[in-house]
């Protein structure tokens, strides 16, 4: 945990530098997400073995415990602190939707292994499908919108076709359900992208941090990072271990996904909206920062894969 860790604290305290500045930091998030993880994924799914089988409780797992905590952050935002329904909606978007590619991907490989890529792109897959249009309905259907509801499908195919880590995904797949082998020189071009993959994401991650603040929202953020780093894992680990016949490697890979703090896309959802901006920034903020600790002690829990 010291190395990846390690790495995002470097990315941050780059950005105190004159030669990493803020438009370097964009162009390094740029370079992973639309290079550097899409090749990664391609060539890890043109090499996976693919199970038989959609394993529904492996993803039911996850999702399902995604969805309590979404709606546990709306009611607790409710509850709590009152306000405009878009800022509950966000409040709760923010509790479910974990920073899965920049930080998650690199975590879970260099924890887990090769091994663990097919889990855990699974779950990358419909993180954002489900949740972008989880987020889009209850807000739209909170506001009476029903423009804003017949704008989705075409919202959710426009994010879809223009998604590069899901073109890794399924060209990585599509490759392998082919029976393609990777020729030689392809795979070793794959290899050079696809290994700085986790390195750049993991300083990219350190280095956005610089971005936000805790702008006087400290108590529904740090509900937020609760929800998240804490009662989301803890869900799916009942959900994996109780509920549904999940392998245990899987059943790891799902917890960690669980635990990982919150992403950009609340913030990003807020500004849309106008509606929670402070809150998710915050959030992103204090979750990442408290990941140090919960997220190492829920890898020394589980133990290797």
């Amino acid at each position: 945990m010291v190395p990846i860790f390690g790495l995002m604290a470097f990315g941050y305290g780059a950005t105190f530098t004159r030669v990493f500045d803020a438009a370097a930091a964009r162009a390094l998030a740029a370079f992973v997400f639309y290079f550097a993880i899409p090749v990664m994924l391609f060539r890890n799914m043109a090499t996976a073995r693919l199970p038989d089988q959609i394993p529904w409780g492996y993803l039911l797992s996850y999702y399902l415990g995604a969805a309590v905590v979404f709606a546990a952050g709306m009611v607790g935002a409710r509850a709590l602190f009152g306000g405009p329904f878009e800022r509950q909606a966000i409040t709760g978007f923010g509790s479910a939707f974990g920073n899965t590619v920049l930080l998650g991907i690199p975590l879970v490989l260099t924890s887990f292994g090769q091994p663990a890529s097919l889990p855990l792109f699974l779950l990358v897959a419909f993180h954002s499908t489900l949740l972008f249009t989880a987020i889009t309905v209850v807000i739209e259907v909170g506001r009476g919108s029903r423009a804003g509801l017949r704008e989705l499908p075409g919202a959710i195919v426009g994010g879809l076709a223009t998604n590069p880590v899901l073109w890794g995904l399924v060209l990585g797949v599509a490759f392998s359900l082919a029976g393609l082998t990777l020729p030689g020189p392809l795979e070793r071009w794959a290899a050079l992208i696809g290994n700085g993959a986790a390195p750049c994401a993991l300083f990219s991650v350190g280095a956005s941090l610089r971005a936000y603040r805790i702008k006087g929202a400290l108590a529904p953020a740090a509900m937020m990072a609760a929800l998240k780093l804490v009662v989301h894992p803890l869900l799916v680990f009942g959900l994996t271990s109780l509920v549904f016949d999940v392998p245990p490697l899987w059943a790891k890979v799902a917890i960690v996904v669980a635990a990982l703090p919150v992403g950009v896309n609340p913030y990003l959802f807020a500004v849309r909206y106008d509606a929670g901006q402070a809150e998710s920034a915050s959030a992103i903020l204090l979750s990442s920062l408290l990941s140090v600790v919960s997220v190492s002690v829920v890898l020394l829990w589980l133990g290797p894969g």
